[in-house]
């Protein structure tokens, strides 16, 4: 099978996968992306080239930020190959993937693998009615299309994104019921010990401030340190319940967007069989990597929020030495020349980071939030319970992948991505064990879903290219007998 090769193949078009094409691009090296989107921009940047002022007035500046990194992008002569999702990345540093419904190859010098974050599972009483969406998702209907809900909403949980898109939703006309927030006094307590950090962090901790003063001006109902967090309904949302200092509350609602923080995506790097780690400060797995990001797999490197959450602005320097590294390994710059550059990108890394810690004591999720009541789903693919995995515990399971086994958890099209932390929790809390005794998912391709029929038709095309250079030199051979 022919197969094209590439200096550089980056999956993912994120702030992470934008710098790292931009400068090695700029630098001559071949550079192919493969995003699924239509458009670069990743999560935090989505349809950054197809927006409009309206859009931009609405998410703000940190948004709009997003349109130097894609101009520099566009501009860099690196291949972007949109709509590609990526199926299988091997340690020969093969990837294929799937773009308008036929399967790709390629052969890579070195990958860059900048598969950014998703949002922690939510798993409470109610989670899978109608009605209730991640407040992730929300946003992603605004930055793609400005669509947003036509009821009042109740924003759920904690951390930085609830704020932001509260005040996004505000910009855009729509009434919010409630914000109902999870971060106690408790919490803020033990941030304290990280103030420091924060205080070195200042704008990005002024820019926290300003959103909330904003809805709180605006009226918008705050209830502190909710615990018991519950959503009614039966064929739908009805109104979410909680409590607050033990006294019970209940607002009626259709609409409820949940958000705890986001986690690395790292199914792509887990199915390269490379190190991980269980991170007990963010409570999610994050690969294992050097300075440069480089995973124990030689030539594959993380970059960006799927090797650590650190933001956008730590995303796009970790791009630019992940880059600089392939450059140096590629023999296009030196040891000193590699060195000088990444002094600078390295300083600006670790200031964007200083606040990491502060936000990471302060939203750090609850328990009861993340390791839920029997009667909760946990795996939605397949409707397996918290309940129905601690009773295979009891029978004997001792890790994520043996409940596949047990009850199919973890075997739906999601290939475990929205139960993997939750599984890994809920048998640690069972057994009494830390969650990286545990451990995670064997994942294996297919990644992404891939029919059988874009599997055939990628062998027969490999077929009939196979066959094209004996059919050439029979046809020479005629000629010259003759």
């Amino acid at each position: 099978m022919n197969v094209n090769y590439v200096d550089l193949v980056i999956v993912g078009a994120g702030p992470a996968g934008m710098t790292a094409a931009t400068v090695a691009a700029q630098r001559g090296l071949s550079v192919t992306v493969l995003d699924e989107q239509a458009a670069p921009g990743g999560q935090i940047y989505r349809a950054i080239t197809q927006t409009n002022t309206r859009r931009l007035n609405i998410l703000g500046p940190d948004y709009a930020a997003g349109s130097e990194l894609a101009r520099a992008f566009a501009a860099s002569g690196a291949k972007h190959e949109c709509g590609a999702s990526v199926w299988q990345v091997t340690a020969e540093r093969s990837i294929d993937y799937v773009q308008d419904g036929v399967v790709k190859s390629l052969q890579a010098g070195s990958i860059i693998l900048c598969s950014g974050a998703m949002e922690r599972p939510f798993p409470i009483p109610g989670w899978t009615l109608p009605g209730v969406l991640t407040a992730g998702a929300a946003q992603i209907l605004l930055k793609s299309a400005e669509v947003v809900p036509s009821q009042p909403v109740v924003l759920a949980g904690c951390g930085p994104l609830l704020y932001l898109l509260g005040w996004q939703y505000l910009r855009a006309g729509v009434p919010i019921r409630a914000i109902v927030d999870t971060t106690t006094s408790a919490d803020y307590r033990r941030a304290l010990a990280h103030l420091g950090g924060a205080l070195k962090g200042w704008r990005q901790l002024a820019k926290g401030l300003k959103l909330m003063r904003a809805l709180k001006r605006a009226g918008v109902p705050f209830h502190q340190g909710a615990t018991d967090l519950a959503l009614e309904g039966t064929d739908a949302l009805t109104a979410v319940r909680f409590a607050v200092d033990g006294n019970a509350q209940r607002i009626p609602t259709e609409v409820v967007l949940l958000h705890q923080g986001v986690v690395p995506n790292t199914q792509i790097s887990w199915s390269l069989r490379a190190q991980h780690k269980w991170d007990d400060t963010q409570l999610c797995w994050v690969p294992v990597i050097d300075a440069w990001g480089e995973l124990d797999v030689p030539g594959i490197y993380v970059a960006g929020d799927s090797r650590g959450i650190g933001g956008a602005q730590a995303a796009a320097e970790q791009g630019r030495l992940a880059a600089l590294e392939v450059l140096h390994q590629s023999g296009r710059i030196d040891r000193v020349t590699r060195d000088s550059l990444a002094a600078p990108v390295q300083r600006a890394l670790r200031e964007t980071l200083h606040i990491r810690p502060f936000l990471d004591a302060l939203y750090r999720p609850k328990d009861a939030n993340r390791i839920p009541a029997d009667e909760v789903t946990i795996c939605r693919c397949e409707e397996v319970t918290a309940g129905q995995l601690r009773d295979f515990v009891k029978l004997g399971c001792l890790g994520p992948n043996q409940a596949k086994s047990f009850g199919r958890c973890g075997m739906g099209p999601c290939q475990g991505r929205l139960c993997g932390l939750t599984v890994t929790e809920v048998i640690a809390d069972a057994r009494g064990v830390s969650p990286a005794e545990v451990g995670y998912y064997r994942v294996r391709p297919p990644i992404k879903p891939v029919t059988l029929a874009e599997l055939a038709a990628a062998h027969d095309a490999a077929l009939q290219r196979a066959a094209q250079p004996a059919a050439t030199s029979a046809e020479a051979h005629d000629t010259a007998t003759r």
